[in-house]
């Protein structure tokens, strides 16, 4: 670990411009580099905090492909509503790029240019996977098939996302096609390869043995696995027609691989920022007192801890990253989040249903992040921290103190009288927190930070409750102006202290104590100084945080249960038809409608309901398997239609005489055959 860096080089993981930002990739990547970066300021240090859309490789050209338009159609969209869904949850970055800009085309150029000239690059000739009928070769993602390793047979040629195995697409069994539905053939093409396996030593040395004690276990566990299967060459260009193309003679048609360009996108920001700002970049990626951290998800682990960092090894003028504090997965309501099956809270659509309620969503995020393992997100969590929390401890303590001190004082600071040892031990615990939240930040822990920040607006509620200056002002007057002096000292330092997980809060905070940005530090609050002196005038009472209804909260569930029954039905396959038949065929059945009179489940029998069944020309007994999907008391008086010529057959017993005729909505679940009945499509099969 670099000991007092000079400087601070913080990356969140560029995100693809195939769609839309979803709260995964917040809680992921974006709030913990946001709060880590906010941090680092507030502390005066210098941070260069650096991100920007990836907007090249198959992704993109799949979502072209997908919706009929150019590729760069689709980043041109995308990246508008990616960078406006960041400037709307306040993601300080101090740049925001693009990989599609000519300073990270010209440098990625440069990059691999310098690595080619050097010999860092082995040059092979391989058999990869062409479709014949598109006339083209397949990228990783233009192919699926069947994983080789857990069988899964939507497995994609670069990794399968059940069990998460990395893998090529000459792996695949039964590979096929996406473009076409093909079978691929192999072709001979020429690529470049980085030698990985040639970085495997100072690999082990750098990670295994320098960030032992310091790294995530989740993160270390993995590049420990990654070193111990063996390093092998990668490709690091493609045959396709978007990206960067590869600059050497007789690589026509060619282009960087995107996970070569896309790391190399956080150098490139970080020269447009520079060059924005009058700043030199160098020092920023080359200084041995700079400090590079990354902030990424699980799932670019082994690009951010081997493969980026032997591709700067090889280069040799760079630094390595200090720390790679990667998240794992957040779910959503115990489902996977995902973009193609639009199983995800969009952050523009969050904001359009909970405006100006940014911060609560950063503060449910960061409360429940997933640092270590997997963590669900449900829409009653997030109304019960909403309400328990922000609510009820956060903006509680700070509505009480700006009203009392509005009702007491006209909104001025008063000057304390001697403080008892209830106020200098209040005081002295507040002086704690920045140190205690600071270690926790330092150490990439944000969710115990964040209950640490919780834990002093705890203290002011506490503090109020314990004073009582609402029963005190009565009998002594000067003892509420030092109660609520202490208080007022408490909002101020949690006006500083929250600026990190909850800025747009923050700013409010500020805006009603009337402090300007900038007057406090972080250190500040440590100091045994006034943070907000006596005759200071605040402003009015605002609220901070407003309840969530239950409303609110089922009008989200409804949303996504409309989702998951639109995804089954998308999914569905329904049955192809079966052979021709003659008319006399089906003349030779009896179709009628009828009425259930009585139903009782059959002893013994889990599937199955006796039924009395009124059919119009008699009342029969029928055997029906529907006792799992249907409880006999719901059904009696329910109209149906029966096949009444069907030759009887015994059933434990009981003798059948007819057929219930049922099908299946796109849920899988039973429905009586009927033209009025919800759920039942074209096309399904009646039996």
């Amino acid at each position: 670990m670099i000991q007092d860096p000079k400087r601070y080089t913080v990356t969140a993981a560029l995100p693809y411009t195939n769609g839309p930002i979803h709260i995964g990739h917040l809680a992921g990547v974006y709030v913990p580099a946001d709060i880590y970066s906010r941090f680092l300021r507030l502390q005066q240090k210098d941070v260069a905090f650096i991100c920007g859309s990836d907007e090249h490789g198959v992704a993109i050209s799949m979502k072209a492909k997908k919706e009929g338009i150019t590729p760069q159609e689709v980043i041109d969209k995308y990246h508008g509503i990616i960078k406006q869904s960041f400037k709307d949850f306040g993601i300080s970055f101090d740049n925001y790029s693009r990989t599609s800009a000519k300073v990270h085309h010209d440098t990625a150029s440069a990059f691999f240019r310098k690595l080619y000239d050097e010999g860092k690059f082995i040059e092979e000739v391989t058999e990869q996977l062409y479709d014949e009928k598109a006339e083209q070769f397949l990228a990783d993602r233009f192919v699926t098939g069947t994983c080789p390793r857990c069988g899964n047979e939507e497995a994609y040629g670069d990794q399968c996302e059940k069990c998460g195995s990395s893998l090529n697409a000459t792996d695949l069994i039964n590979p096929k096609s996406t473009i076409t539905g093909t079978k691929p053939v192999l072709k001979s093409t020429r690529h470049w390869f980085l030698p990985l396996d040639q970085y495997d030593v100072f690999l082990r040395e750098w990670v295994l043995e320098g960030h032992k004690n310091d790294w995530k276990p989740n993160v270390y566990g993995q590049v420990k696995s990654w070193l111990e299967d063996g390093l092998k060459p990668r490709a690091v260009t493609r045959d396709l027609d978007w990206g960067i193309p590869v600059p050497v003679e007789g690589a026509e048609g060619k282009v960087l691989y995107v996970w070569f360009d896309a790391p190399i996108g956080y150098i490139s920001a970080t020269k447009e920022w520079a060059a924005r700002e009058g700043k030199d970049w160098e020092p920023y990626w080359k200084s041995n007192d700079t400090k590079l951290v990354h902030f990424i998800g699980k799932d670019n682990i082994v690009f951010h801890c081997v493969i980026f960092p032997a591709m700067l090894k090889a280069e040799g003028s760079y630094i390595m990253p200090d720390n790679v504090p990667a998240n794992e997965f957040l779910n959503l309501e115990g489902n996977k989040l995902s973009t193609s099956k639009n199983w995800a809270v969009w952050l523009h659509e969050y904001l359009q249903d909970f405006p100006g309620m940014q911060d609560v969503l950063r503060y449910v995020l960061t409360s429940n992040a997933p640092e270590t393992k997997d963590n669900d997100f449900t829409w009653k969590d997030f109304q019960a921290r909403n309400n328990n929390e922000l609510v009820a401890i956060f903006g509680n303590f700070i509505n009480r103190v700006v009203v009392l001190s509005n009702k007491y004082y006209e909104g001025v600071v008063p000057q304390p009288n001697d403080f008892t040892d209830a106020d200098e031990a209040t005081l002295t615990e507040m002086r704690a927190y920045p140190a205690v939240i600071a270690s926790s930040i330092e150490r990439y822990r944000f969710r115990e930070a964040l209950t640490e920040l919780m834990n002093l607006a705890r203290l002011g509620n506490k503090y109020l409750a314990d004073e009582e200056p609402w029963k005190v002002i009565k009998e002594n007057p000067e003892r509420v102006k030092t109660q609520m002096y202490v208080a007022l000292q408490i909002a101020t330092a949690l006006a500083v202290l929250s600026e990190p997980f909850l800025p747009f809060t923050a700013g409010k905070l500020k805006a009603i104590l009337k402090l300007e940005d900038g007057t406090l530090t972080w250190n500040a609050i440590t100091l045994n100084t006034p943070l907000i002196k006596a005759g200071h005038t605040i402003g009015q009472a605002e609220l901070l945080f407003a309840k969530i209804e239950d409303e609110e909260i089922q009008k989200q569930i409804d949303k996504l249960e409309a989702t998951k029954t639109a995804n089954a039905a998308e999914n569905k396959k329904v049955e192809p038809q079966k052979d021709l038949i003659a008319f006399e065929d089906f003349a030779r059945m009896d179709i009628r409608t009828g009425t259930i009179l009585e139903a009782e489940k059959m002893p013994k029998a889990n599937k199955l309901l006796v039924l009395k069944v009124d059919t119009g020309i008699d009342v029969r007994t029928i055997v029906s398997g529907i006792a799992e999907s249907f409880k006999p008391e719901d059904i009696i008086g329910k109209r149906v239609t029966v096949l009444v010529n069907l030759a009887p057959r015994a059933l434990r017993g009981v003798e059948s005489q007819g057929m219930i005729l049922m099908t299946q909505n796109s849920e899988g679940k039973l429905v009586f055959v009927n033209p009025d009945a919800e759920g039942v499509g074209n096309g399904e099969m009646i039996s």
